[in-house]
């Protein structure tokens, strides 16, 4: 029965019915090498693994490591079912044509360099450069976006929807004082897109001449399902410890740490990062050393996946 459901959303339509529905799996796979958070793209970086959910296909999951691996050669791990995006235009191409993409987040520890053509590992900040806070507030949030966004208030034509509008834009971004929620990827992104300040968003309004935000620009929404993908990552990784998903088998404390700022986008406290860690008990000594960190020998530790066992872990809070 679903097999012959699914045919039925993905079949062609016929000529003076109304377009069908297509199933899409999207995958935003993860992984972050010397501290690096890099995305898995196809074509250029201008899309993410995705493909039709067919009817050959066992189940969600299965269709979706068949395309990954099709489309890369990279095989999927750890994955968990991200969101469904069924917006009627969401496909930018054809407005009859009702496209659903049910997305997943996949973390991986692999080796990036494992893939084949056209499959591609590119840092995700090359897609939001206004996120990563790690050395400080980026300059495209004061050069471009902050202005950007005070014209698109002021325009907004009564008192009331410009001071609405404004204060949208300074709890997304932390003007005006506001605290920098880094929690809040996809609600920045389409904060910029409904203000016309991103690519995807000017093409599909044909509007000219507006001074656009940096950023790598992808096909349809998969920026969009990327920066959803971001925003749970990072509220995960405070929660439950899957931030250890992407680390090698053994790591230093400071590999710890530094993977979990490139994820969030944000530094952390050394001495209190590293008591937590120790509280929670989510590691154990290996009994080695590694020489790999340019100084004194470091302590190389490990996950302790008893902890999932005995009680619910608080991530890397």
């Amino acid at each position: 029965m679903q097999d012959k459901t699914i045919a039925r959303l993905n079949e062609p339509a016929v000529a003076g019915e109304n377009h069908g529905v297509q199933v899409e799996l999207t995958a935003v796979l993860v992984a972050v090498p010397n501290g690096n958070p890099v995305v898995l793209t196809i074509g250029s970086a201008a899309a993410l693994p995705s493909g039709p959910l067919e009817s050959g296909h066992r189940s969600l999951q299965s269709g979706l490591r068949n395309w990954v691996e099709q489309q890369t050669g990279h095989p999927l791990g750890y994955i968990e079912q991200l969101y469904t995006f069924a917006d009627r235009d969401r496909s930018g191409e054809d407005p009859e044509r009702r496209v659903i993409s049910i997305s997943y987040l996949g973390l991986t520890r692999e080796e990036p360099s494992r893939v084949t053509s056209p499959g591609s590992w590119r840092n995700w900040y090359e897609f939001f450069p206004w996120e990563d806070h790690r050395y400080g507030a980026p300059p495209v949030i004061t050069d471009v976006i902050e202005p950007a966004l005070r014209q698109w208030a002021d325009d907004a034509g009564p008192q009331e929807k410009r001071r609405k509008r404004w204060q949208r834009a300074a709890v997304c971004f932390g003007f005006d004082d506001q605290h920098w929620n880094e929690e809040l990827t996809l609600q920045r992104y389409e904060l910029l897109y409904e203000a016309g300040l991103v690519e995807e968003a000017a093409l599909r309004s044909g509007v000219t001449g507006v001074q656009l935000v940096p950023g790598r620009t992808m096909h349809g929404d998969h920026r969009r399902i990327l920066a959803t993908g971001i925003a749970r990552l990072r509220t995960k990784i405070k929660y439950r410890p899957v931030v250890f998903e992407l680390m090698p088998p053994a790591f230093t404390l400071l590999q710890l740490q530094r993977t979990v700022e490139a994820l969030a986008g944000t530094t952390v406290h050394k001495q209190n990062f590293r008591r937590l860690i120790e509280q929670q008990e989510l590691v154990e000594e290996t009994g080695q050393m590694s020489s790999d960190t340019g100084g004194r020998p470091a302590k190389l530790f490990q996950f302790r996946h008893g902890v999932l066992d005995e009680r619910s872990v608080a991530g890397t809070k």
